[in-house]
């Protein structure tokens, strides 16, 4: 008897501590007369059922927005009826289908239909227009990563940037594994101007058609889409901050580390190092400099000019390269460079070390 009395309580503390844990309001018949429309209070009711979609897609923003407004607890109510389990308080207010969101004004038992968005700026703007209170939300650090919606996914797909999308749902244990490592890859190539690590909702109702269009099936799933193409390649390797680095590096074109910086490689460009590559061998200066322009002329690639540029120094000042160099990485560790600043002191570094390489083996020859 004693075993069984335990197990109870047990069960009993940990329904309460799950419901603690939300700060939404669960309603049943023995308390929603009493908190809803009699407590003289407004309140924004959600009829929804445990295996509707869309009422786990709505979940979360529906906690945040009753989180936003618990300081207000005392003025307004956030509730939820699992109307499935409770169908008689669904049927009592005409709900048909999941989630139903019903607006209380407190003082009587007809309530307003909730018609607008599902997502949290509605939601929360709804509930200061009945009420004039307004949220309190938490200050948060804006997202790196780019929300793509049935429009936006249309103009950024194909266009002049490289995208690698994560097609997710709200529910998916694998998806919210995957969202910080997902955020710290988007703000490692947030300083990559052609580049876009994107989320689509695939079932919010303003971006599932996208989803659909792409034959979505299972979540998260994964597409590189590259620049200038809407035609796909499904990105199948390891989700983890390095392994999505590199794919996307190797794609792109770009030299990002964990971390956000540039590698070695970054600024380097193969065809010019080939002809600075000839001053080691006893090329005159003024020939390769004269090889370098022309080569140069025929890139798109902003550093290519840098690089004629060294060389041209290089024939008024033999040490310039060395010296340039001692003084960028001074600039770089003393830090506070914007991020914009800094990969170019980094680019110009890693170029000028390839000059003083094939200095130093000139004079090992």
């Amino acid at each position: 008897m004693m075993t069984r009395f335990s197990h109870l309580l047990l069960s009993y503390l940990a329904v309460i501590g799950a419901n603690a844990a939300s700060s939404v309001l669960d309603l049943i018949p023995d308390n929603f007369d009493r908190v809803v429309l009699q407590s003289g209070k407004p309140a924004l009711v959600e009829f929804f059922a445990p295996w509707c979609g869309h009422c786990k897609s709505l979940a979360p923003v529906y906690e945040e927005l009753a989180q936003s407004f618990g300081f207000a607890s005392d003025k307004v109510v956030i509730g939820k009826v699992d109307a499935d389990e409770h169908k008689d308080l669904g049927r009592k207010f005409g709900v048909q289908g999941f989630p139903t969101l019903k607006w209380f004004d407190g003082k009587s038992d007809k309530p307003e239909a909730y018609e607008g968005g599902r997502d949290l700026d509605s939601l929360s703007g709804f509930i200061t227009e009945k009420t004039g209170i307004r949220p309190k939300v938490k200050k948060t650090e804006p997202s790196a990563v780019e929300m793509l919606n049935d429009q936006t996914f249309t103009e950024q797909i194909g266009s002049d940037r490289d995208v690698l999308v994560a097609f997710t749902a709200p529910w998916c244990g694998h998806c919210k594994s995957l969202a910080p490592i997902w955020e710290t890859v988007a703000k490692d190539f947030a300083a990559e101007p052609n580049v876009i690590i994107a989320k689509v909702d695939a079932e919010a109702e303003n971006s599932k058609s996208t989803a659909e269009s792409q034959g979505v099936k299972s979540y998260p799933t994964i597409k590189y889409f590259p620049k200038g193409s809407t035609t796909p390649e499904p990105y199948e390797g390891g989700r983890f901050e390095k392994e999505i680095l590199e794919f996307m590096n190797e794609k792109a074109g770009t030299h990002r580390t964990i971390g956000g910086g540039l590698d070695a490689k970054a600024g380097i460009i193969t065809s010019l190092d080939a002809i600075v590559g000839k001053l080691a061998g006893g090329s005159n200066i003024a020939a390769v400099l004269q090889e370098a322009t022309k080569a140069a002329n025929g890139l798109k690639d902003k550093y290519a000019e840098y690089y004629v540029k060294v060389i041209g120094k290089l024939g008024k000042s033999q040490g310039y390269a060395e010296k340039e160099l001692a003084r960028l990485e001074g600039i770089i560790k003393k830090g506070g460079l914007a991020p914009e600043k800094l990969d170019d002191l980094v680019s110009r570094s890693n170029i000028l070390r390839t000059f003083t390489t094939k200095g130093d083996e000139k004079e090992e020859l």
